[in-house]
């Protein structure tokens, strides 16, 4: 699969791909292996190799809406594959996305050199937070989360169990009953895809139980070197009032002490999970942005 060529995204190239991935610092959730590769059928995802480091992704966005139009981008996890080929991948796709501060820090003089315009991406950040913090939720700024998760308590018990292939079927259960409240069907095809090859994607997670009925679930994986945990899926039936509070608190305090922060992922531009995900005071961001050539715009997605 050396550039020019491409291939699918497939499970025979996942140490290949992984061993690439595993090199980027930056944390951003998209570049690991199941992170790709549970969405490559939504984002038409193929591979390239520039170099034994530089590996190229190509996609397609969907349109978000029936006056959109579909976008080809490309992304770059480590590095980038020279001049000659970036620009060739820049004329080839509408935009460059998911570019880290990894690559664009020491890069931005070049970038505007060779005319490449750089756009800061919000609705794609990836919301980083404490481990500690989630776990403990000390302090004011977590007074009604501590308040919610004392109601759930009150009310049910609840178990924690890790996931493992014995648990499927509940976890199954859980995704179903999440898709029939909620009435679409966002994530859940990945999500789906996610619990039946967690083990071959190398995704650890936990199953919960409240009052002995299977109620929610997680599952993510370690990136950054072991000290970031992404949290890929988080799955809970809402007639159990406070569980993805509870899940969220218990899901943290069950990580490691070597896993630093936790990933929970980028909001879309959606201001209802925007508002979620900023009322559990976020540590900090992994920044993304866009590119492409000063003469034209970039996409989202």
């Amino acid at each position: 699969m050396q550039h020019p060529e491409f291939s699918l995204l497939d499970l025979d190239l996942k140490n290949e791909i992984k061993n690439v991935l595993s090199l980027a610092p930056d944390g951003v959730s998209e570049f690991s292996f199941s992170g790709l590769y549970l969405f490559r059928k939504r984002y038409q995802y193929k591979v390239s190799m520039a170099g034994e480091k530089a590996l190229i992704i190509s996609g397609i966005q969907p349109p978000h809406g029936p006056d959109e139009e579909s976008q080809s981008f490309f992304m770059t996890p480590y590095g980038i594959p020279g001049r000659n080929i970036l620009e060739e991948l820049l004329h080839s796709h509408d935009y460059w996305k998911n570019i880290p501060d990894s690559i664009l820090i020491p890069n931005q003089d070049r970038f505007n050199e060779w005319g490449i315009e750089i756009t800061e991406d919000r609705d794609n950040f990836d919301y980083l937070y404490l481990r500690t913090d989630l776990a403990e939720l000390k302090g004011k700024k977590f007074h009604k989360k501590r308040n919610l998760i004392a109601q759930f308590n009150s009310l049910y018990t609840g178990t924690a169990v890790p996931f493992t292939k014995e648990k499927l079927a509940d976890a199954m259960v859980i995704l179903e009953g999440w898709k029939e409240e909620k009435g679409m069907v966002g994530d859940y095809i990945a999500a789906r895809e996610a619990l039946e090859s967690f083990d071959k994607l190398d995704l650890t997670g936990t199953v919960y139980y409240i009052n002995d009925e299977p109620a929610a679930w997680c599952l993510g994986e370690a990136i950054a070197h072991n000290t970031i945990f992404t949290v890929h899926f988080e799955k809970g039936l809402e007639k159990f009032k406070g569980v993805y509070q509870y899940m969220n608190q218990a899901f943290a305090a069950s990580l490691p002490e070597h896993i630093f922060q936790i990933n929970r992922e980028q909001d879309l531009g959606d201001e209802g999970l925007r508002h979620a995900k900023m009322s559990y005071r976020p540590s900090g961001f992994v920044r993304k942005h866009t590119g492409c050539f000063k003469s034209t715009s970039p996409g989202r997605g």
